[in-house]
Formats: C-alpha cells, sequence, structure tokens
C-alpha cells in the first residue's frame, strides 16, 4: 500500500512540474503570477495547434507544413479561435499583458480610418527576457533587437528559422514554447481583431 501511495505522489509531483515551467531567464524578469499568467499562453497555444491529440508539442509543431502553408498565405495560426485567445486575455493579470503588449493605432489619410493593433511593448519585462534569452542564442538575439527597434512581431524569417533551425530552436525548451506561443498569437490577434476598422 506504501508503494502505491509514493507512487502516486510521484507521479502528481512530475505532472505539477511539467504544466509549470519556470526558466531562470523567467524568473530574472517576471513574479510568480506572471509566470502563472506566462504558462497559461504557452499552453494555450499548444492546446490550439495540437487540437489536443499531440501531447508531445515538438512533434506536433514538425507535422505542420509549414512551407506549404507559407506558400498559399493560409497559415498555421488561422486555425487559433480568436474568441478565445480575447479570453485568455481575460485570464492573465493585466500587468502581465501590458508587459508583453500594447495597442497602436495607425491613421490613414485618405479614408481617415484608424486601425488598432497589438504591437510589442519596447522597454517591458518580456523584451527584457528576449534580450538575456539572446545572450546564447543569436537566433532570439536578432528576433528582440527587431522587436525593439521596430515593435513589430511581423518576422516572415523568424518563422521560417523555427521550422528549420533545430539548433536555435528547441521545441523542447520551454523558453522557446513561449516566444514561439507569444508570436503567434500576436500575428492571430493582429490579423483578426474585429474591431480594427474604426471612423474617424
Amino acid at each position: 500500500m506504501k508503494i502505491l501511495v509514493i507512487g502516486i505522489i510521484i507521479l502528481q509531483l512530475n505532472f505539477s512540474c511539467s504544466a509549470q515551467h519556470s526558466t531562470t531567464e523567467l524568473k530574472n524578469h517576471f513574479s510568480s503570477d506572471q509566470i502563472s499568467d506566462l504558462n497559461k499562453i504557452t499552453e494555450f497555444f499548444k492546446n490550439e495547434i495540437c487540437s489536443g491529440k499531440e501531447r508531445d508539442f515538438k512533434k506536433c509543431y514538425e507535422k505542420i507544413p509549414h512551407d506549404y502553408l507559407y506558400a498559399t498565405g493560409n497559415e498555421f495560426w488561422n486555425n487559433i479561435d480568436f474568441s478565445k485567445q480575447k479570453e485568455l486575455y481575460n485570464q492573465i493579470s493585466k500587468s502581465t499583458f501590458e508587459e508583453i503588449w500594447s495597442f497602436c493605432k495607425t491613421t490613414y489619410p485618405d479614408s481617415g480610418k484608424t486601425k488598432t493593433s497589438i504591437c510589442a511593448v519596447p522597454n517591458g519585462k518580456y523584451q527584457k527576457y528576449l534580450s538575456e534569452l539572446g545572450k546564447n542564442n543569436p537566433k532570439i538575439a536578432e528576433y528582440a533587437k527587431r522587436l525593439n527597434d521596430l515593435g513589430d512581431f511581423g518576422f516572415g524569417l523568424f518563422h521560417q528559422n523555427i521550422a528549420s533551425d533545430k539548433k536555435n530552436f528547441d521545441l523542447n525548451n520551454p523558453n522557446i514554447q513561449l516566444v514561439v506561443a507569444i508570436h503567434f498569437l500576436t500575428l492571430n490577434d493582429q490579423e483578426k481583431r474585429n474591431e480594427q476598422w474604426n471612423a474617424e
């Protein structure tokens, strides 16, 4: 009986450890509550992309025909349910959201219409976290610099790098999983935000 109880406890500990990732880099920049929010973001993305069928995110991601979808303009993140994504935003704290994203407005002079879209926060904790990851990963360093300089997540080469560069994009690494999740959730938001067009 004791062996059975010990076995159950070990299984529970293993499950809770795998469900909550907290790397040194995350701890250097985010509070424990914010790390919990970031885990929710990663898990939401993984569940949407893998449809709950494949628990191994690396295998799931590698099965996606990225080159074909990229060439046809039917990107894989189009399958993310944006109404669920907005619910996710309500499940994380405002402070976590504002360390990653802000809202930018672009006004088009010809029509007088304004487009509101989600964009990067140049001095937020997420940007600092990316910069720290970039110290040991040249591709993340390049990505962090572009994000800081332009505030733009729409970096096509990043998308191609994830699929092909297995050295710098180890999809078993929780840091890489988080970066991938935030990148593609941002692109999904930018594409699907319903309230983006408003007359001035």
